[in-house]
């Protein structure tokens, strides 16, 4: 009898000993951990204007360098000073990439002051019978001569607006010739009471 307690008693101590060890050996369960990609940088919006082939706003992905910007606009035109800028670097949102061209390269960088019709420089009279001092030159017709005779048009930018017209067709306002590359705002200031459509 003494032997059947014995038996039983280290029975049970063995069946409390394994389930003490499943429990201490047991992993504890948990969520599994996912990890979250990071998010996704967002995109630069750059405006390009000058000497570019399509002067615009485009949005480029984070990290785009000057070159990215130049091809997303068209490239260069024939005029555009590359050498001037640094094609290598990393662009910022909102930022204003001005290209100019070979001639520009010794306009001011900064607009100047609005420029009245009297502050005017005065236009050399074109080749030809004498124009009448308050004829306005059509942007629309003009001879590549009778663009040059306007303040700070010279070959280049006479050209340009000619063959801006060619592609895109007359101008419809006067206000339209800021859309041709290299016509700032401060050149429209200067030759705005001076030419018509």
């Amino acid at each position: 009898m003494r032997d059947l307690i014995k038996i039983t008693f280290g029975l049970i101590c063995g069946l409390l000993a394994g389930g003490l060890i499943l429990l201490v050996a047991r992993q504890p369960s948990g969520e599994p951990v996912i990890l979250v990609p990071p998010p996704s940088p967002a995109p630069l919006i750059v405006h390009l204007s000058g000497a570019v082939a399509r002067p615009g706003v485009y949005t480029l992905p984070a990290g785009s360098r000057v070159q990215d910007g130049i091809q997303a606009a068209g490239g260069f035109l024939a005029v555009a000073d590359e050498a001037s800028l640094n094609l290598a670097a990393e662009l910022e949102d909102g930022i204003q990439i001005v290209v100019p061209s070979r001639r520009s390269t010794s306009l001011p960088t900064e607009e100047p002051t609005p420029v009245t019709r009297s502050q005017a420089i005065p236009l050399p009279t074109p080749r030809g019978s004498p124009t009448p001092k308050d004829q306005k030159i059509n942007i629309n017709t003009a001879t590549q001569l009778e663009l040059e005779s306007l303040p700070l048009i010279g070959p280049v930018r006479a050209k340009l607006i000619i063959n801006y017209r060619t592609s895109h067709g007359p101008f419809k306002k006067i206000e339209d010739i800021i859309n041709v590359p290299e016509i700032e705002s401060y050149i429209f200031e200067l030759i705005k009471d001076l030419i018509t459509v």
